[in-house]
């Protein structure tokens, strides 16, 4: 079993599309988190363990300032995130309560919080963009959480933007958004991704050539020999 190290040193090589073509060829097509949109442009790419956290709808007289003090909030989430975990957070896809501000990510920063990825908003903008914290989400909004929502759980199943995220899931994230690969298929997309990788590599290389796409991509029995000699 591959060890966290190895799974962020050869993923950081591989992109999204990459990971959701392996993914796909597996059977699996519901890996993309929808609304996942980096906060800054030119963001790097990431890989972590998915540490989740959940919102449900906002109810009155759970939804408060105070429940910010309760042991089930946000806080108390965040002090039980690990260094190099990507905080992943069910929002519901609401659009108009920022789960978090600066403060909280500046927190999340200053654990070693590798990053942030949500359905939802943040608030603060600017100062969430000054923590540093890379941050992937559908925008802005100034009101609180609680104007929208209720936080209820951390660590459990979750879904964010449409797909089922586990905890200890890996997510990997770029310019294309958040693609989560379970854990039980790590060690399968560790083996594949590289050469899917170098292959792709190889065709925009053909591309650039002049050679046509038919026989290219996918590749005939031609091109896949010539393919395999390129390797060397």
């Amino acid at each position: 079993m591959s060890s966290d190290a190895q799974i962020v040193e050869t993923l950081s090589k591989v992109t999204t599309a990459t990971i959701t073509t392996i993914l796909l060829k597996k059977g699996l097509r519901n890996v993309w988190l929808r609304g996942t949109r980096p906060l800054r442009p030119g963001q790097p790419r990431i890989v972590g363990r998915a540490f989740t956290l959940r919102f449900v709808p906002a109810r009155e007289d759970l939804a408060t300032p105070e429940s910010w003090s309760s042991p089930t909030s946000t806080r108390a989430a965040i002090e039980a995130m690990p260094a190099g975990c990507i905080a992943v957070v069910d929002a519901m896809g609401v659009t108009d309560a920022g789960i978090f501000g600066d403060i909280l990510c500046a927190r999340m920063a200053k654990k070693g919080v590798a990053a942030l990825v949500t359905d939802g908003v943040v608030r603060d903008v600017a100062g969430v963009l000054g923590t540093g914290l890379p941050v992937w989400c559908q925008g802005a909004a100034a009101p609180p959480s609680v104007a929208g929502l209720t936080f209820v759980a951390w660590q459990q199943p979750i879904a964010c933007g449409g797909v089922a995220v586990f905890p200890d899931d890996v997510i990997v994230v770029d310019e294309d958004g958040a693609v989560l690969i379970p854990a039980a298929l790590i060690d399968t997309v560790m083996e594949l991704a590289p050469e899917q990788e170098r292959f792709e590599g190889w065709i925009m290389e053909e591309v650039g050539k002049g050679a046509a796409l038919p026989g290219l991509y996918p590749p005939n029995a031609e091109n896949k020999a010539r393919y395999e000699a390129s390797k060397g």
